[in-house]
This record gives C-alpha cells, sequence and structure tokens, in this order.
C-alpha cells in the first residue's frame, strides 16, 4: 500500500545544495526541528571538485567519498528513495517507491545528470583503451591510469555544448596532463588538443587572458566550436560537429579525456516546474519559482545564468533558506543572489587560478591580490583548504 507523509519543508536531493540547505534551515529554526525531509537514492556523497587532482594523480578518489548518512544534519529525516513526479498544484510529489510526499515548501537541488549515452560509443569506451572521463568516482581512475602510461601521439581533452559542473574543469585536467608527460620526457613526441564547444578558452576575458598565454606556453592545439558527437574505440577515432557549419571531423588519438554532455534530471524536464529546457524555472535573484510560490530551485539543477558550481551554491544556500524563513513569517522575500560563481582553475601541479565573477561576468574577487595570476598559494587553497571548508563547514551550514 502506498504511504503517505507530510513536512513543512521537502528538499529534492542531498548532494552539496540539499544538505547546506538543510543544515541552515536547521540551524536557522528550531520549530523547524523534524518538519524537514531530504529526498535521495543515493548512499555516497561525493566532493566531486577533487576529481581533477585525481585525475591528475595528485589526490587519492577515496578522499572525495563519505557516507550520505553521516552528512544528514540532525533534525531532518532522509528519505532513501528517488522522485518520479512532481503535483505541484497539490503541493505533494510521488516517489519510486510509491510514496506521496506532501508538503508546505518545496526545495529542488536535484543537480544535474551526466548524460553518458549522449555521445554514440562513449558508454562502451569510457575506461578502457585511452578513453577516459574524469565525471564520476567509478571512472576517474582511468583518466591517472591512462596519463600515466602514456607513451605519446596525441591527446585530445573535450568540451561538450552543454552546461557542465565547473565550466573550467574540462581544461584544468589538460593542464595537469601536459606537466605530466614533460616530467616523464613524453611531451616533445606528443600533440595536445583541446576541442571544445565553446567560441573561447572561458566567459570572463580577466581570466581567459591568463588562459590563452597558458594555451600558448604549453604549445596546446586549440579546436573551437567542435562538439564531440561519437567515439570509435576500434578505430581510436572521434568525431566532432562544427557548431556553425555542421561539418564533420575526424581525429585520430591516442589519449581520449572526455567531458560527457549534462543535462537536466529526467523527472523534472517532464514537470510543471521546468522551463523549456528542462531546468527548474526561477528567479535569478530571490531564487523563488517564477509561478510556484512555495518552491525554490538551487544548484545544478536550476536555469541560473551562471556556472554550476558548488563555490555558488555557497551563496545561493543563504539566499534560499532566508527568503524561505521569510515567507514562514509572512515577510517580503528580500535576500538577493547576485550570480557569484567560483572556478579554481589548475594550470598545473602548484598552480592555479582562482577566477571568480557573478551574473555580468565581472570578477568578484576575494583576496586582495590579483587572482587572474597563476598562484601556488591558490593550488594550497584548492587541495588542501576548500575540502576542509566544504565538509566541515558548508555541509553543516555555517558557512
Amino acid at each position: 500500500m502506498a504511504s503517505r507523509v507530510h513536512y513543512a519543508v521537502v528538499i529534492v536531493g542531498a548532494g552539496t545544495a540539499g544538505i547546506s540547505v538543510a543544515a541552515r534551515l536547521v540551524r536557522a529554526s528550531k520549530k523547524l526541528k523534524g518538519q524537514i525531509a531530504v529526498i535521495d537514492p543515493e548512499t555516497k556523497h561525493y566532493y566531486q571538485p577533487l576529481w581533477t587532482l585525481v585525475g591528475g594523480g595528485a589526490a587519492k578518489k577515496e578522499e572525495s567519498e563519505r557516507e550520505l548518512a553521516s552528512l544528514i544534519p540532525d533534525g531532518v529525516e532522509w528519505i532513501c528513495d528517488a522522485v518520479t513526479a512532481f503535483q505541484p498544484e497539490q503541493n505533494t510529489l510521488l516517489t519510486r517507491q510509491g510514496t506521496s510526499v506532501s508538503y508546505d515548501y518545496l526545495v529542488v537541488a536535484a543537480g544535474l545528470q551526466i548524460d553518458w549515452d549522449g555521445i554514440k560509443g562513449l558508454k562502451e569506451a569510457v575506461g578502457k583503451n585511452g578513453v577516459c572521463s574524469n565525471y564520476s568516482f567509478q571512472t576517474v581512475d582511468s583518466t591517472w591510469e591512462t596519463i600515466r602510461r602514456f607513451q605519446g601521439g596525441r591527446a585530445i581533452f573535450t568540451h561538450p555544448n552543454t552546461p557542465v559542473k565547473c565550466g573550467g574543469a574540462p581544461q584544468k585536467i589538460m593542464y595537469l596532463a601536459d606537466d605530466y608527460f614533460r616530467q616523464t620526457k613524453v611531451r616533445n613526441r606528443t600533440e595536445i588538443v583541446f576541442a571544445s564547444a565553446k567560441s573561447v578558452i572561458f566567459d570572463v576575458a580577466k581570466y581567459a587572458h591568463t588562459l590563452e598565454k597558458v594555451i600558448q606556453r604549453k604549445n596546446i592545439q586549440t579546436k573551437y566550436k567542435r562538439n564531440l558527437i561519437e567515439v570509435r574505440p576500434d578505430e581510436k577515432a572521434a568525431v566532432f560537429e562544427h557548431l556553425d557549419t555542421k561539418e564533420q571531423e575526424v581525429l585520430t588519438y591516442d589519449m581520449l579525456h572526455v567531458t560527457p554532455p549534462m543535462k537536466a534530471p529526467e523527472f523534472i524536464k517532464g514537470s510543471a516546474l521546468a522551463d523549456a529546457g528542462g531546468w527548474v524555472d526561477v528567479d535569478p535573484y530571490t531564487l523563488q519559482h517564477k509561478k510556484l510560490a512555495n518552491v525554490f530551485g538551487i544548484g545544478d539543477c536550476a536555469n541560473l545564468p551562471t556556472s554550476k558550481t558548488g563555490a555558488a551554491i555557497r551563496k545561493q544556500a543563504p539566499v534560499v533558506v532566508q527568503n524561505l524563513l521569510a515567507m514562514l513569517d509572512g515577510a517580503p522575500l528580500a535576500a538577493q543572489y547576485d550570480g557569484y560563481t567560483s572556478c579554481p582553475l589548475v594550470t598545473g601541479y602548484n598552480k592555479l587560478v582562482l577566477a571568480e565573477f557573478d551574473y555580468g561576468q565581472m570578477p568578484q574577487e576575494t583576496f586582495p591580490f590579483d587572482q587572474s595570476e597563476e598562484r601556488f598559494s591558490m593550488y594550497l587553497l584548492k587541495r588542501e583548504l576548500l575540502p576542509i571548508l566544504y565538509w566541515n563547514g558548508m555541509l553543516k551550514g555555517l558557512m
């Protein structure tokens, strides 16, 4: 028999956004303790920003993994189940196990979906014979193995024609690979190609200027407006489509690091919560749904016109919580999100450019120096300090 349960606040997704919002809510409002549920079918939680360093051999993937149960805040109930449908007109949602969950307020923090099937042949090829990807816990080791065993030839790194987690991540692993190839004396017999569906190396001019110098210094060939559409592992060939001309180009490879296409989760895409692209349709400043007043969207699943990063969520979570609590009190929604996001751009072992910017793609830098310069200190920030702040600060609602 299907069960029915009710909570004051239901949060869909127990990733960075969902856990952060839940932790902040119980800290801010004692009366909400026991009245908040987080719904997520996964049992593990991953600190995904570390996977770039794992793929480059500079970290172990086990450092990125925690049991989800250990991260659920006290006073919050975890429903280990998957949402299958939203019924916002009844303030309810349905789960795979047949539970009907009703709510007063809904926060959708479901992340995005890696579309391994979006490139013909990729799903079967990844993790074997030079095809690798940092974009899952299961495949990230294949990147380091491929880099470590590489003996020269053509190494291709891709960036798809979709939103991705951290817009700079597809190129960061390329810079680490270049460094490693130099260390192992194979770089002089290696061609590195960055085949990106984007038209520029980075969207913010200040940081793009630095990255163009990095590309030049490392002698990396760029092919822009190229979208990977097929992997042919038997031929060791990658098929790209030029976004403007639609012409296809086949490049052979000895190493192929694929950033897979990403999309909105299917259960959101077909719902009343979604915009035309399938993302949760929210006001970019208040994060309240544009049509459903008691619904908020946050993180990668929302249609916010900014990069999808954990740093963005760190600034979004307090806005969602403050505005939700304001609604509870009958007050106006005063908290505003300015589009802040950050991308720590690893440009080599011990080098990093800390890009921080807002909706207008204007730098919003934290430190009193030019963050567009490559710095060892910023690499240490990413490698040593940010994971501590994530586990012990952000996920506990402290920052």
